[in-house]
């Protein structure tokens, strides 16, 4: 009989299952609310492509259409926005534990009246629910907003330790800033990570309407009447459609997200841009492009009701993104209007159906 042959290594031993590292990875536990909106349903189909679909998705849905952001998603419970907080409140496990928690709820209307409920939705109920993810060790990911810087003129950074020097122009950038500064005043803003969103724009936006990107609003637009309509400008230092703004592409805006989420090292206020300003002009000739159409564009007379809330300049300062080790370079301008166009606007197509990317 055959000696038997042994290796020179010793016996094997049975491998441990390797763990996980990081936040983001294909055994995390989702919680997103504002999950039916547009960047929230961005952000759960890019889950979807790393591999997660262990997704709680919590909204108010209501008459509109943005539930068909939900319907190519794969996730595992829906929880109204309602009765999310009342669960939570009761048991804290109410429904079962969470390594993330992506907090992109919000009443975005920039022109907003009621200040009452603005402050419930967009401050309470962010404090309440950052207390219940801190309570759980739950990773809290929150959306702030540039809006919180105003119009600029006291800078746009993210870096800037005394918060209450900026002063937003509406309701709704006052709402985010409100929780910002009470994240910070209760020394806790180093704990959780708040996104100061630029001009994001891309796909699954349809339901938005009047708060919908220039580029989904002038598709429309421009297909029927050959076309673009673009504000004046009220200052002498910028021309018409001369004004600018740092346009985010909504796949690139995501990415950042996740990036800072799964960066055990990161915490605090992070401006989340494409860090290069274009004007609306500039946009107006890259959607035309897309279209393959000469450029055709009318200047009107801005209503006097926003005039005095207008941005003419933001451009987001990302060096505190990238001193986390985020390296990719955002989406050029035309090339993200052109995919937009020709992949989504063109087709009606949604993040994750057949014709989107």
């Amino acid at each position: 009989m055959a000696d038997k042959i042994t290796s020179s290594r010793g016996p094997r031993r049975a491998s441990k299952p390797q763990q996980p590292t990081g936040f983001v990875h294909e055994k995390a536990r989702v919680l997103v609310t504002g999950a039916a909106g547009f960047i929230g349903s961005a952000l759960i189909h890019a889950l979807n492509q790393r591999g997660i679909s262990q997704i709680v998705v919590s909204d108010f849905l209501g008459e509109d259409e943005k539930w068909r952001n939900l319907a190519p998603l794969d996730f595992e419970d829906y929880v109204p926005a309602d009765e999310l907080l009342a669960g939570l409140g009761r048991d804290p496990d109410r429904f079962g534990k969470f390594t993330l928690c992506f907090h992109l709820g919000a009443c975005s209307s920039t022109t907003a009246r009621d200040a009452g409920e603005i402050l419930r939705i967009n401050f309470a109920y962010t404090r309440d629910l950052c207390r219940w993810a801190l309570g759980t060790g739950t990773r809290f990911v929150y959306a702030s907003s540039a809006a919180t810087y105003g119009d600029g003129s006291r800078g746009m950074s993210d870096q800037e330790p005394n918060l209450r020097r900026f002063r937003p122009l509406n309701l709704y950038g006052y709402s985010k800033q409100l929780f910002d500064l009470y994240a910070a005043g209760q020394e806790i803003l180093g704990e959780i990570i708040g996104l100061k969103y630029f001009n994001v724009f891309g796909p699954n936006e349809y339901h938005k309407g009047d708060m919908a990107s220039v580029v989904c609003k002038a598709f429309a637009e421009v297909r029927a009447t050959g076309t673009m309509r673009l504000f004046k400008s009220y200052r002498p230092e910028y021309p018409d459609g001369g004004q600018k703004r740092d346009f985010v592409y909504v796949k690139d805006a995501v990415a950042m997200t996740l990036h800072l989420a799964d960066c055990e090292d990161a915490g605090g206020l992070y401006n989340i841009g494409s860090g290069q300003a274009h004007s609306w002009l500039e946009l107006a000739h890259a959607l035309f492009d897309a279209l393959s159409l000469e450029p055709r564009i009318e200047f009107i007379e801005m209503p006097e009701s926003i005039r005095g809330q207008y941005q003419y300049f933001t451009q987001a300062d990302i060096s505190k993104l990238r001193a986390t080790g985020y390296t990719l370079a955002p989406t050029p301008l035309r090339e993200a209007v052109r995919d937009y166009v020709v992949n989504y606007l063109s087709r009606g197509a949604r993040l994750g159906e057949e014709g989107g990317a």
